[in-house]
C-alpha cells in the first residue's frame, strides 16, 4: 500500500544509520514490525501474577500419568 507520510528525516536518518538498511523503505517496515511485536508483549504483562507457580511442580512426571 502506497501511504504518503510525514517522518522527521532527522530521526529518519538515525534509524536508517543504526539499523544498517539500505533504504529507508526497509528501515520503516523493520520498525512497524518491531512496533507492532512490542505492542503484542505488552498484552503478556497483563497475564503476570494471574498464573499459579508451583516450584516442585514436575511437568515430566505429569505427561508420564496421561
Amino acid at each position: 500500500m502506497a501511504t504518503n507520510v510525514g517522518i522527521d528525516e532527522h530521526l529518519l536518518a538515525e534509524a536508517v544509520n543504526l539499523g544498517g538498511h539500505p533504504t529507508k523503505r526497509e528501515t520503516v517496515n523493520e520498525a512497524l514490525e518491531e512496533y507492532v511485536r512490542r505492542r503484542k508483549r505488552r498484552g503478556f504483562v497483563e497475564l503476570f501474577g494471574t498464573v499459579d507457580f508451583r516450584a516442585g511442580w514436575d511437568y515430566r512426571r505429569e505427561r508420564r500419568r496421561r
